[in-house]
């Protein structure tokens, strides 16, 4: 009896100190705490309605504050209704009272705090890859004191590589604002979406939830989109229950197309949408023609062109038809003295048997198509080219064959004859886990790349894929060895699982050169230009072909759709920005 009245008694307690938290009675009033990305309001900490309004409107640039806990939003929001919006997103606590961790222990990473200037630009340069606004680039040298110790921060690095593969943040409440609950929150939870190490997320919010539970922490919240499906799903696997509280924002650019309302780009792919977010953000109008086929018409200042994608009037249908065919295309940069590979058609067996006996291994394409579809790389039997020429063949009348130049893919995207953006893209990979074949393996990793490319990227489960496999000495229901990594593919394309690496800042200039004379030859004004290095810091090369409609959204955050736009409207730039372009010209 005794046991229960003191349980009873010490669930009043924790409700007592849960409302005198939330109505703001708590030891440190009006508590901030800067995050470098924005700052953390804990509304529940303010008395004064008109305080927390004021201090939302002192938002500094570029960046994107957060009030939290708000437990009236309408009057707050009533405050100011032109310049706040109450946020979409639910708020998620996790019982660390109760929190059991995962039996099993991730493998292939290993998470730690971050550290240093290294690990400060991974972080960020992950932040931009799943468009998040970044930290000031001073923030983690001058942070100090009670804001040092409010914060923690931990990163996920590849076991073999030692890459940066994910981060996540912690904010212990009662070192930011006092609270006399001692609670904990998680924040900026981000996954390198190139990354084949499986169960990244849920590693770093375990070990966030383990390292505050340690700490004595009762509880750690956190905030998601309501559309975050597979976040939402995870947290709630993790046993996170949903609070009925609420998050108010100032509307910014940063957060515009939360409170905005419908998007005309919403249903469209995600090559088109970063064009058309880039036209709406300068005031150039957009009608959607068609979403699903990325077709849309933008207009300013008494000027209309229309685009599919990156794919816009200012290309001529010479200019498509010779990027459409892949031997045309070779014989012309031929001309203009860029590298190509040796060449010869399909139907000809005994050229294929030769150029095999020659070079060792074949490259088979369709001499028409695109999305990596039909094309299999590093054939070195007779047998597997004949069943590549005969895949290839049922997506095209003419397939051509290649010699095959070990290396890696080199996309280059040229937009008014400059690069704009380089980038290698690496063949879909799988790691072994000790536990799952190598068919679950490929699931997993497909759906992955599925969702970090809003649907455009996925691993097929066909004869060139077990090939691969194959070739990396499994069979499709085999187990891999823990740790065992491989490639499932070998053509590099983002469409059939294949992960791109920005490399525009060391990108040998010869290799600039040589792209920036192909699209020249094919007289294009913007164009993937495809090369097989040995290392983009290097000059050598070997062309393979040329992307009339080049996937801008691939390259963030280099400003590809910026560039596109500036060819299309120039007179939307900046005025600085054409008062440098003029002088570069002049």
């Amino acid at each position: 009896m005794r046991r229960n009245q003191g349980r009873s008694e010490a669930r009043l307690e924790r409700a007592h100190n849960r409302d005198r938290y939330l109505r703001g009675d708590a030891p440190e009033p009006n508590a901030v705490v800067d995050c470098g990305w924005g700052r953390l309001l804990f509304a529940n900490s303010f008395a004064d309605t008109d305080a927390l309004v004021s201090e939302i409107r002192a938002e500094g640039p570029d960046q994107r504050d957060i009030a939290i806990y708000v437990g009236d939003p309408h009057v707050v929001i009533a405050r100011a209704p032109t310049e706040l919006f109450l946020d979409p997103s639910h708020t998620y606590r996790l019982d660390l009272s109760t929190y059991r961790p995962a039996r099993r222990r991730p493998s292939g990473f290993l998470i730690r705090r971050m550290a240093g200037e290294a690990d400060a630009d991974a972080v960020n340069r992950i932040y931009a890859l799943n468009n998040m606004v970044q930290v000031r680039p001073d923030f983690f040298d001058r942070r100090g004191g009670d804001e040092r110790r409010a914060l923690t921060y931990f990163v996920a690095e590849d076991s073999e590589t030692g890459a940066v593969i994910g981060t996540v943040t912690g904010v212990d409440h009662r070192r930011a604002a006092g609270d006399p609950l001692g609670g904990s929150s998680l924040w900026c939870l981000a996954v390198d979406p190139q990354t084949a190490q499986a169960g990244v997320g849920e590693a770093l919010v375990r070990w966030l939830a383990e390292h505050f539970q340690a700490r004595g922490a009762a509880f750690m919240d956190l905030s998601v989109l309501h559309d975050n499906d597979g976040a939402i799903a995870l947290y709630e696997k993790l046993g996170f229950v949903r609070l009925q509280t609420f998050t108010v924002k100032r509307r910014n650019p940063i957060n515009e197309r939360l409170f905005v309302g419908e998007d005309p780009a919403e249903a469209m792919n995600p090559y088109a949408r970063i064009i058309v977010n880039e036209a709406r953000r300068r005031g150039i109008g957009v009608e959607v023609l068609d979403a699903p086929g990325g077709l849309f018409r933008l207009s300013s200042g008494g000027r209309s062109v229309r685009c599919r994608e990156s794919l816009s009037e200012l290309t001529s249908a010479v200019a498509l038809s010779v990027c459409d065919d892949k031997a045309l295309t070779r014989r012309i940069v031929a001309e203009a003295g860029v590298a190509v590979p040796e060449q010869v058609e399909a139907a000809d067996t005994d050229a294929v048997k030769a150029l095999l006996d020659t070079h060792g291994s074949l490259v088979v394409k369709p001499a028409r198509g695109e999305q990596g579809r039909g094309v299999a790389v590093d054939l070195e039997t007779v047998e597997d080219a004949e069943a590549a020429i005969d895949r290839a063949a049922a997506l095209s009348d003419r397939v051509i064959v290649e010699s095959y130049h070990p290396g890696d893919d080199l996309r280059l995207v040229v937009i008014g004859h400059k690069l704009v953006a380089a980038a290698v893209r690496r063949p879909a990979e799988v790691v072994g886990n000790g536990r799952d074949t190598v068919r679950d393996l490929i699931a997993r990793q497909s759906r992955r790349r599925e969702a970090a490319t809003g649907g455009e990227s996925t691993i097929p489960l066909d004869g060139e894929t077990e090939r691969c496999v194959g070739k990396a000495g499994y069979a499709l229901g085999d187990i891999p060895p823990e740790g065992a990594n491989f490639a499932v593919r070998k053509a590099a394309n983002l469409h059939t699982g294949g992960t791109i690496h920005d490399v525009t800042a060391i990108v040998h200039p010869q290799l600039v050169d040589a792209a920036i004379r192909a699209t020249r030859a094919i007289d294009i004004p913007v164009c993937g230009i495809d090369f097989v290095v040995p290392d983009p810091t290097r000059p050598d090369y070997v062309f393979i072909e040329a992307n009339e409609r080049p996937g801008l959204a691939n390259h963030e955050p280099q400003p590809t759709a910026q560039a596109f736009i500036d060819l299309l409207f120039p007179m939307t730039m900046p005025a600085s920005a054409r008062a440098a372009r003029r002088r570069k010209t002049a």
